[in-house]
């Protein structure tokens, strides 16, 4: 959907023609940049500086920083208020919704609420099930899916109606974005799954852990066959491997984590094994920059956010552009594309 570029109150830019938002992480992916984003895990905590100090980690290393909804089903501060937070901050927040845990009214209404605060980017998640949380006894409520929920958000979007038919009198000005595992069974599906989110309305993509990089060439392969790419851009899952037993951890309880033999050989055999996970990490960006279709990376690293930069810095991929960060106002900073 094309906007105006008129003014819109309570958000700092203006929205360029063909954008659906006025965020920088649209401005960057449509600008051919090759793009970065992370994770932010909300502190069990009400203290803002808290959010605040998780998120400094990543200053001028990435474009963009996902709250996590619920993660896991364990509960931790609301992806909306971290949002809230960092947007007031100046950060690009992707706010994380899971429709684990509410309701089309409740969803619809964080739509709004997040877009009123300038939050421009949502990634529309189902969510994990209560039983793999810190709660299993708590009431599951998926009264969404992951598709339906991007269909009502481009439905408050672009047509300006709430699901019910009722009109809005200013509609959200947001960037969609769907997660896909192109390393999860059946594997010859996962590119025809991919579809169904990009006709729902997903513009951005993020994927699960790639340790695989034929089996992500493949699903390109088949994902640019289907003309997916023209519509939707493609970010890469990444992270940091602590050792090989945490790679043989994950693979056997992170649910869709594909991760070969051949890594876990290769972290077992070095004698730092956080070090080589950092290098392999490394090592899969630069294939992955190489790759045709993918627009950029996810660098997700659990409890180790710290490395985030060191990895980022190390691999290059920026190639100079420092991304925006809140002290860029009081530094001398060289060229960059940071809108």
């Amino acid at each position: 959907m094309i906007f105006d570029d008129e003014p819109v109150p309570g958000y700092p830019l203006p929205i360029l023609p063909g954008h659906s938002s006025p965020g920088r992480l649209e401005r960057v992916l449509r600008a051919g940049v090759f793009t970065v984003t992370t994770e932010l895990d909300p502190p069990d905590s009400a203290d803002p500086e808290e959010v605040y100090r998780r998120a400094r980690v990543f200053d001028g290393y990435v474009d963009g920083v996902n709250a996590t909804d619920g993660s896991g089903a364990n509960c931790h501060m609301s992806s909306l208020a971290v949002c809230a937070l960092l947007t007031r901050a100046g950060y690009a927040p992707v706010m994380q919704i899971s429709c684990r845990d509410k309701n089309r009214i409740a969803i619809q209404g964080d739509i709004l609420g997040g877009a009123a605060m300038g939050v421009c980017n949502i990634l529309c998640l189902s969510g994990d099930g209560v039983q793999s949380g810190d709660h299993p006894q708590a009431k599951p409520v998926f009264d969404l899916d992951s598709l339906s929920l991007l269909q009502i958000a481009r439905m408050l979007r672009d047509e300006k109606r709430f699901e019910s038919g009722r009109k809005l009198t200013f509609a959200p000005r947001v960037f969609l974005g769907a997660a896909e595992n192109p390393f999860a069974p059946p594997f010859e599906w996962r590119a025809e799954r991919l579809a169904k989110k990009v006709a729902a309305g997903a513009q951005f993509i993020q994927t699960q852990y790639c340790f695989d990089i034929p089996m992500m060439r493949e699903f390109m392969h088949r994902a640019r066959d289907l003309g997916l790419l023209e519509n939707a851009f493609v970010l890469a899952g990444v992270g940091p491997l602590k050792s090989a037993k945490s790679a043989q951890w994950m693979r056997t309880h992170v649910a869709g984590t594909h991760i070969p033999d051949s890594v876990i050989a290769r972290l077992s055999g070095a004698q730092d094994q956080a070090q080589e996970g950092r290098r392999l990490c490394i090592d899969l960006i630069h294939e992955l920059r190489e790759m045709p279709g993918v627009s950029g990376v996810h660098v997700m690293a659990y409890r180790q956010e710290e490395s985030v930069a060191e990895v980022i810095e190390r691999s290059g991929v920026l190639g100079g552009r420092i991304p925006w960060f809140p002290e860029r106002d009081q530094q001398q900073q060289p060229e960059r594309i940071d809108s």
